[in-house]
């Protein structure tokens, strides 16, 4: 598939590449990034999004589809292809898409990490080989031993996540999950188990920069869940006598900047997860990605997930954050610095070491 992709990129205008993404997720702050680097852009959306991207300006051109998976339609890709257009990946593709196999558009990154993303097991691997601290999992509620969230396949932002206190209560709350149509059959079956860590969650967005060989971290974030974020709202005996079941589904995200000393927990582990990169699939990691991590009581950082791509936590970094500030000295975020690092490529020549 790298041979197809490099084979494409061959023929293009490098004078002319343009940026192009889907309309969802981080879109603004991709589009905006690449405008101020000097691209051109393009933005592919659903009519029910259209609004978004017109209101704030930041598409030289829309191109309406139908529905996501639409952007593998020959003819779009032809379109894209004709345009010198370069995609960037956020959450919508492995939520939505699924397998890029068929994408026939080079993508900043690396798109066999992004299937590892998405294979809970291939995760897993790839953290243990890093030596992160990881929570324990579960390969059947039969073991469940104490509190633990239950996660679904794709990246959907923590739709239907719950959590249970022992295997009888997975039980139940699966049901009822089910039979309010939260969730379907076919995903719990196909449930994720972890330990849940209590403590404080924190997703660091780091960036790999191939061209300057070094790991950046850009910005920092938790995230505002609905509805666990409102059960304080909710006095606890009538939380007890509604049956409330909570769910992690994201509406926003927060910015944070994390005590000092515990940066370097982070960084650590950002370099050991970019090294094993390397050995998955070549180049490694490009571009940005994300440690979703919890602190304990001890700050103790403990790694449950990766994202080797763009999230929309990045979003709360525009048009800096501390860190991308003091790393750059100006205004940087994660769409910006996606922009520049092509900007970069193109002048070193080194764009077929960026795209796949």
């Amino acid at each position: 598939m790298r041979d197809v992709i490099l084979s494409t990129l061959k023929n293009y205008d490098k004078d002319n590449i343009c940026i192009a993404t889907l309309g969802s997720h981080s879109a603004l702050n991709i589009l905006k990034g690449a405008k101020e680097e000097g691209f051109k852009t393009i933005c592919i959306c659903r009519d029910k999004e259209r609004i978004i991207y017109e209101s704030f300006g930041v598409a030289d051109e829309i191109i309406p589809i139908k529905d996501y998976p639409d952007l593998l339609d020959e003819k779009l890709q032809s379109k894209l292809i004709d345009s010198n257009a370069i995609l960037i990946p956020h959450g919508s593709f492995n939520a939505y898409i699924g397998s890029l196999d068929k994408l026939r558009i080079p993508i900043f990154g690396n798109r066999i990490l992004m299937e590892w993303e998405v294979d809970r097991k291939k995760q897993k691997e790839w953290l243990e080989k890093a030596g992160v601290r990881l929570p324990k999992t579960y390969s059947n509620p039969e073991e469940i031993d104490g509190l633990a969230i239950v996660k679904f396949p794709g990246a959907k932002g923590g739709k239907g996540y719950f959590i249970v206190a022992n295997k009888d209560d997975f039980y139940e709350k699966s049901r009822k999950m089910v039979e309010n149509g939260l969730i379907s059959k076919e995903e719990m079956e196909n449930a994720f188990i972890q330990e849940y860590v209590f403590g404080v969650n924190i997703y660091f967005s780091f960036f790999y920069s191939y061209v300057l060989d070094r790991i950046e971290l850009i910005a920092i974030d938790r995230r505002y869940e609905s509805t666990v974020d409102a059960l304080g709202k909710i006095p606890a005996e009538i939380q007890i006598k509604a049956e409330i079941m909570p769910t992690y589904t994201v509406v926003g995200n927060f910015p944070i900047v994390l005590r000092e000393s515990l940066l370097s927990q982070a960084l650590n582990a950002a370099k050991n997860i970019v090294d094993v990169s390397k050995e998955i699939a070549y180049p490694g990691m490009v571009g940005p990605f994300c440690i979703e991590s919890v602190f304990d009581e001890n700050a103790e950082m403990v790694v449950f997930e990766i994202s080797a791509r763009i999230v929309a936590g990045t979003n709360v970094g525009i048009p800096a954050s501390p860190y991308s500030y003091i790393l750059w000295g100006e205004n940087m975020y994660m769409g910006r610095r996606i922009a520049r690092e092509i900007k970069i490529a193109i002048e070193k020549e080194l764009l077929d070491e960026v795209v796949y």
